[in-house]
């Protein structure tokens, strides 16, 4: 058997795929692998799971003004010529799709070469390449009650988001795997593999009222440096910089022990960050990417928040003082971390991987007859 994975440009696409590799990888079936896009994404990854590599070009739809958007869409022209002489050759019995712009040339192609695809929607408010394959898709996943609304009710299941084994391990001690003293509150900060700009430069500007109460793990994105730079400018002369971890991007177990040390954590709103945080029952406050950069941000913080696990501050609202605040209000109050918690877990949608891998396994025998 042969199954195709497509779906990339951010690691809420890409992990998922993985955590369902790993399932299919289990399977009596055993089924050969591959991965579809412009690029690997996590080689590493692909390799560690026996998913083999099939570069396939595709250009990207954005949502502002930019000449990129005329330029891609010739790259999502030819991927689409690309992707048909590809699955051409190598004809897999399903395609597995968690969406994004990388997926739409594999998506077209497969539906001319009659290849059933099976999709993941992780969004409250489906992507365009979902809304494209809704009609030919053989299966649907979503991950909200209220993605629902916008597919077929006949093929439409919810099955929650795939989490990858390796984040799912529960640890003794959290702290010794970070290798930090578990003296005072943890609070974990993560702007995603990008990192989020405003979201480092308030955390920056509350450091003094942060620090002597807490202890922060940032994970920066590629600002690393500024932000290394301007916290050592800012702490300097203090004993509060022993308090500040800082990491551009952190490996799945780091991240697992993270969710599980810290008392809070502080996110942008990406689907897959906030199941991780269901898993653990971690109370957070989530700060989504604004309505004109991202279409599904904004969405899936209220729909998560609604269930008690977590608040929401709006970016254009956000000042230092205003999270330091957010921040002593859930922390000092005991009872209504608790609650956070319990809400949190309550929210959790458990083995999507397995699943999906059921789902993909029946699929490609039926096609394989």
């Amino acid at each position: 058997m042969r199954i195709g994975l497509v779906g990339g440009g951010t690691g809420g696409h890409f992990y998922p795929l993985m955590a369902v590799a790993d399932e299919l990888n289990h399977t009596p079936q055993n089924p050969k692998l591959y991965y579809f896009g412009p690029s690997p994404y996590d080689a590493d990854q692909l390799q560690s799971y026996r998913i083999e590599y099939v570069r396939c070009p595709a250009g990207k739809l954005r949502r502002y003004f930019s000449i990129q958007n005329f330029l891609d869409l010739f790259r999502t022209f030819s991927g689409f010529f690309v992707a048909l002489w590809k699955l051409y050759v190598i004809y897999p019995d399903v395609i597995f799709s968690k969406g994004g712009y990388t997926a739409v040339p594999i998506l077209l192609a497969a539906r001319i070469l009659n290849i059933p695809v099976v999709i993941h929607e992780s969004d409250t408010t489906p992507g365009k390449a979902n809304v494209l394959a809704q009609k030919f898709a053989r299966y649907i996943a979503i991950s909200y009650d209220e993605a629902a609304a916008f597919f077929p009710p006949e093929k439409t299941a919810l099955t929650g988001i795939p989490l990858r084994t390796e984040l799912k391990h529960i640890l003794e001690d959290p702290f010794s795997v970070i290798g930090i003293p578990n003296d005072k509150p943890l609070i974990y900060v993560t702007g995603g593999s990008q990192g989020a700009e405003r979201l480092n430069n308030v955390i920056l500007n509350s450091l003094d009222e942060l620090l002597p109460h807490y202890r922060i793990f940032h994970q920066t994105g590629p600002q690393i440096e500024l932000v290394q730079k301007t916290a050592q400018g800012l702490l300097e002369g203090t004993d509060l910089a022993s308090s500040y971890y800082v990491a551009e991007t952190v490996p799945v177990h780091t991240v697992s022990a993270l969710m599980q040390a810290a008392s809070l954590v502080i996110t942008r709103a990406g689907s897959t960050t906030l199941f991780e945080l269901a898993y653990f029952g971690t109370p957070a406050i989530i700060i989504p990417i604004p309505e004109d950069i991202s279409r599904d941000q904004r969405t899936n913080a209220y729909t998560y928040a609604r269930g008690g696990g977590a608040g929401v501050i709006e970016e254009h609202n956000l000042t230092d003082h205003l999270l330091a605040n957010e921040i002593a209000t859930i922390m000092g109050d005991q009872q209504k971390l608790a609650a956070m918690s319990a809400a949190a877990q309550a929210s959790f949608i458990p083995d999507a991987a397995s699943k999906l891998a059921s789902v993909l396994i029946s699929i490609g025998t039926e096609h394989e007859r």
